[in-house]
């Protein structure tokens, strides 16, 4: 349906309630649905059944389905009525099905009105609700209908904004009401005897409904302590623990998790099998972060003469690139080292760990001994490796990974880097800058898929730029080795095309480690992605049991990492007494090419697929001073806010130092300030920061009030006579 047909649809229900509630207002029908008017009334009412018993039932089915579908006061009077004018038995048949009845509609009218427009401006916060109503809204709803001190109006329309099903929705408002409704329509035999409507509900009645409606909380905590007891049986549970947290891994994820529990003095040991600081100081962030540096300084040499200054001379060592790339790396390894955790006060052994049950963890070390540590808590922060995809060929002629090319000393002549993600585009670019041929195959229509089309075609631009054959939409098909010559074989439309190389880099992402450490013994779930599935705390299958960072997903950061072992680590050591949801929503990251991508919530792309509706604000690098001075006047921010405010809802930087320039933003998202608060926010000159408060020029610039400027151009050609 068109979206001027949905206004119009919209539009139309909007009148037609408000005109059925202007109805009842304006001929006051409130007065027939008091207590007074239904006791003055009751041997009426109950002739009238006797004497039409059938159009009566359904007269009063329909005004009581009317009267609560469009939520009009005095459902108690009628539900009192009910039991008045049919009795305890067949008032009770129609109220309750009148009831659940009236809810479904305005549970509907909710749905069709209103929730594509919550949806739009609160979807991410709605996201949790939801995720929530698909496990247990079932024992949700069922608590709410069944005390009576919710409004059930009110519920019927908040129900509409979520994606519970409807069909459940009436089942279990129908189950729910019925206690209720049975209390009143009892009352309503006994009218005689009730002054107001209160007295209906005594303290005590009230209190015994309120329990009844805590019921079934308290039956799925007794259901979840069973199936804990049932999950738990089969490992014997230790007299007494060694630890109170066993963490398994040594990078980011588990270097704070230990960190935090040595912080409050708990007793912590820390397990790493390889190398302590993880993936990110060993072969990832800190050893491709030196390698673009190298790579950048000889860019800037070549283009020197654009600056000015002539005869410049630079030769790639690439024996001495990679040397200080390991030279970086010890001089941060310090950072993550076991004599400073230890020093802090954690436990690091260094072996192999293997859980054993939900509290003990057997370490093998390299000596072969071993040794079986009990723990009250475990957080997993095992990482992930690189992903070798399932090439004919590709195993027998050889290849690196993003673990393995640190181990270079000669400058490829030919490479190609399959994959056409963060790890391969950074790569890439970077050894074409050091002079190698470089060739990159990406099976998707264009770089970098995560991003907005207009931020990848930037970095692909200048891929091309450094001399990268950028291949997007190639497939690569197989390996062969022809008289000595490597040739990866892709597959472009109906051709298939042969590349020659003398190296082959696999960036195609990064696989978590699930297997090897015990997972399949106890049997914890893992997800789709393969990674180890936990709920919004971080726990697993078994709740003493926690995972963090690349293992856990969603995300495979760094950064994400760390910030997932603070809610691991506090839910670990106090989860009894208050557990911590992880919190997703303002989530920032950067890719590491020139330009520099850096991003944090909605991308442009993203918000149209999911239906948020956005405003786009672009402010070009090209019109920034520093960026002209320094040569780097490229790259654009672009910010998304909620349409007619300057609230964030994502932005996406492109250019220099992009990953800096997003922190601001993160910032202001995290705290909730807007767009005219960083405008109002002195920015030093010259700076590339700049930018930021340039952008939010722009939007404030489009949101200006006309109408009130022409007024004040009008005074001011006054003031001028």
């Amino acid at each position: 349906m068109s979206a001027s047909g949905s206004w119009v649809r919209w539009l139309v229900l909007l009148l037609a309630l408000l005109g059925l509630w202007l109805a009842y207002w304006h001929w006051d029908l409130g007065q027939w649905l008091t207590l007074e008017r239904l006791k003055a009334g009751r041997d009426t009412l109950i002739s009238l059944y006797a004497d039409q018993p059938v159009q009566t039932a359904l007269t009063f089915f329909g005004v009581y389905v009317l009267a609560a579908a469009l939520s009009f006061p005095g459902a108690s009077i009628l539900t009192l009525a009910a039991g008045a004018m049919f009795g305890w038995a067949m008032g009770l048949l129609l109220v309750s099905f009148a009831s659940s009845l009236g809810a479904l509609l305005a549970f509907w009218v909710s749905r069709y009105m209103l929730r594509d427009v919550i949806e739009q401006r609160f979807g991410k916060l709605l996201q949790p609700i939801n995720e929530g109503l698909a496990k247990d809204g079932t024992f949700y709803l069922l608590t709410l209908r069944l005390v009576p001190l919710f409004p059930f109006w009110l519920i019927n329309l908040l129900m509409g904004l979520t994606t519970l099903g409807a069909r459940r929705f009436y089942i279990v408002s129908q189950i729910g009401m019925l206690v209720g409704t049975a209390v009143y329509v009892n009352a309503g035999t006994q009218l005689a005897a009730i002054d107001t409507a209160a007295d209906v509900l005594s303290p005590g009645l009230l209190a015994s409904l309120v329990l009844l409606g805590v019921f079934p909380l308290l039956a799925k905590f007794m259901v979840d302590a069973l199936q804990r007891r049932k999950l738990y049986a089969r490992w014997p549970r230790p007299a007494r623990f060694d630890r109170n947290l066993v963490v398994i891994g040594a990078g980011a994820g588990g270097l704070v998790s230990a960190y935090i529990a040595a912080a409050v003095r708990a007793k912590v040991t820390l397990i790493e099998g390889h190398k302590m600081g993880g993936d990110c100081l060993n072969y990832g962030c800190v050893p491709s972060k030196a390698l673009i540096r190298s790579a950048k300084a000889m860019k800037q040499l070549r283009n020197a003469h654009t600056l000015g200054i002539r005869n410049v001379l630079g030769e790639v060592d690439f024996a001495g690139v990679m040397r200080r790339v390991h030279e970086v790396i010890e001089a941060i390894e310090p950072h993550d080292s076991v004599e400073r955790y230890t020093l802090l006060g954690v436990e690091v052994l260094e072996g192999h760990a293997r859980i054993t049950s939900p509290w003990s963890v057997e370490v093998r070390q390299a000596d072969g001994s071993a040794q079986t540590l009990t723990t009250r808590s475990i957080v997993i922060a095992a990482g992930a490796s690189p992903f070798v995809p399932p090439i004919a060929g590709l195993k027998e002629a050889g290849f690196l990974t993003s673990d393995t090319i640190w181990g270079l000393t000669e400058l490829p002549k030919r490479l190609v880097v399959l994959g056409g993600g963060p790890i391969g585009c950074e790569l890439a670019q970077s050894f074409a800058r050091l002079g190698s041929t470089v060739t990159q195959v990406e099976m998707a229509p264009r770089l970098m898929l995560r991003e907005d089309p207009d931020a990848s075609d930037l970095v692909a631009a200048s891929l091309r730029v450094d001399g990268v054959n950028v291949l997007t939409g190639h497939q690569a098909i197989r390996v062969e080795v022809c008289e000595g010559e490597k040739r990866l074989i892709v597959r472009h439309g109906d051709e298939e095309l042969p590349i020659a190389f003398d190296q082959l880099l696999c960036a195609v992402g990064r696989s978590p480690r699930v297997t090897g450490y015990g997972l399949e013994e106890l049997g914890i779930t893992l997800t789709p992605q393969k990674t180890i599935q936990t709920n919004a705390f971080l726990q697993t299958l078994y709740p003493n049991i926690y995972a963090v960072g690349d293992v856990a997903g969603p995300f495979q950061f760094t950064h994400t990492a760390s910030h997932q072992a603070w809610y691991a680590a506090v839910n670990a050591l106090f989860g009894r007494f208050k557990r911590f949801k992880a919190d997703y929503t303002v989530i920032p990251w950067a890719t590491f090419t020139d330009p520099e991508v850096a991003r944090v919530g909605l991308s442009e792309t993203e918000a149209r697929e999911q239906g948020v509706a956005h405003e786009v604000t672009r402010y070009g690098m090209d019109d920034l001073d520093r960026a002209i001075a320094d040569g780097t006047a490229h790259g654009f921010v672009k910010v998304l806010t909620v349409p007619g405010k300057d609230k964030i809802l994502g932005v996406t930087i492109v250019g220099e130092h992009a990953g800096d320039l997003l922190a601001e933003y993160v910032l202001a998202m995290k705290y909730g300030l807007g767009l005219n608060k960083i405008l109002g926010t002195i920015h030093t000159y010259p700076t590339l920061s700049e930018a930021n408060k340039y952008a939010a020029g722009q939007w404030k610039r489009a949101h200006a009030p006309h109408r009130l400027l022409g007024w004040l151009a009008r005074f001011h050609a006054w003031e001028r006579t």
